[in-house]
């Protein structure tokens, strides 16, 4: 069995406030101790990344530790230079007098539902597309659950996308080539958009119309690589971070769910915040005795895959020391070697 830090890409998610990013943090720094070139990147609008670090972390990788490097994505500015990327795209296949029709449509197709998803999802392929050059381990700190769950979903739903913007060029004889390829069925297999792309699929077509269907082809290959890397759980684990409440229990539950019917690889389910056996007090204790039976709820629930505990501190985890501390706090739970 593959073990935990083994692995090439781990993605790290929860509810919001559960510990994702200390989590994300101290895992990070543990794999980096054990001799590995690890890239800790956050896709959560929150930036909460840099505070756990205690330096600053923007869209150029930067030194956290030794091994360790960082790196976050600011959605909105992923979308924007999505946007214009795609405008700039469009132009190329487009007459001069629909330029400001294009620009239009685009700044429309900024607002839209899923755009963000979109920008963010090609990033994060092509950051584990081109890992392997310089990384051993790249650890995502996932946005709250709901937009977690809808990026993982996302490159297949994408993939058909591509494959209907293909469709929709037919009606240039020249693309047919192209649809056989990725519709073998003359179009009607859409449920399995992921069927590999040949490489030669625009042989015999004009210049202009080559470009635009490389495009689209090139961006299929990368959704593929990126569903099938996340669909191996030697190569990619989905880790849950969850405290032993009700609300992140249930949303946990719900998420594992739809991972699971997605059959991607569920690393296992991290329960933070455990209150100690030293913190005494009647308070505690009966926090303690409620917090019991949730403990026996996520036992239950989660069963199928490793549960790992962590305890409650007394102060939350910033900066690289107390990190470090907390990364020991892991490896004690058995996150080094499992």
């Amino acid at each position: 069995m593959t073990g935990l830090l083994d692995r090439k890409v781990i993605l790290v998610g929860g509810k919001g406030g559960v510990g994702k990013t200390t989590v994300s943090s101290a895992l990070a720094l543990l794999a980096a101790r054990s001799g590995k070139r690890v890239l800790v990147v956050s896709t959560d609008p929150a930036h909460s990344l840099a505070d756990a670090f205690g330096q600053p972390i923007g869209a150029k990788t930067v030194p956290l530790a030794k091994r360790l490097d960082g790196l976050e994505i600011d959605p909105d500015e992923q979308v924007k230079a999505h946007i214009q990327s795609v405008t700039q795209q469009l132009k190329r296949f487009t007459k001069p007098e629909l330029y400001p029709e294009v620009e239009r449509q685009m700044r429309l197709s900024q607002q839209s539902p899923g755009a963000q998803e979109a920008a963010l999802l090609e990033r994060i392929c092509q950051i584990i597309d081109g890992a392997e050059q310089h990384y051993d381990l790249v650890i995502f700190d996932t946005a709250p659950t709901g937009h977690t769950l809808r990026l993982l979903t996302l490159p297949e739903a994408m993939a058909a996308w591509t494959q209907g913007m293909l469709k929709s060029q037919s009606r240039s004889e020249e693309l047919a080539g192209v649809l056989k390829h990725l519709a073998p069925k003359a179009g009607k297999d859409l449920s399995n958009p992921m069927a590999n792309p040949e490489q030669h699929a625009s042989d015999g077509m004009t210049d202009r119309t080559r470009a635009i269907s490389e495009q689209l082809l090139n961006r299929q290959r990368l959704f593929q690589r990126t569903r099938r890397l996340l669909k191996d759980p030697g190569h990619s684990g989905i880790l849950f971070v969850l405290t032993p409440e009700r609300l992140p229990i249930q949303e946990t539950d719900r998420a594992l769910t739809a991972l699971a019917a997605e059959k991607l690889p569920i690393a296992g389910v991290i329960i933070n915040r455990v209150l100690p056996a030293e913190a005494d007090g009647d308070f505690l204790a009966r926090r303690r005795q409620q917090e019991q039976s949730y403990l026996a709820d996520i036992d239950q629930r989660f069963n199928t895959w490793p549960n790992y505990r962590l305890p409650l501190l007394a102060v939350d985890p910033q900066g690289l020391p107390a990190l470090q501390q907390f990364a020991d706090q892991l490896a004690a739970a058995g996150l080094s070697n499992t």
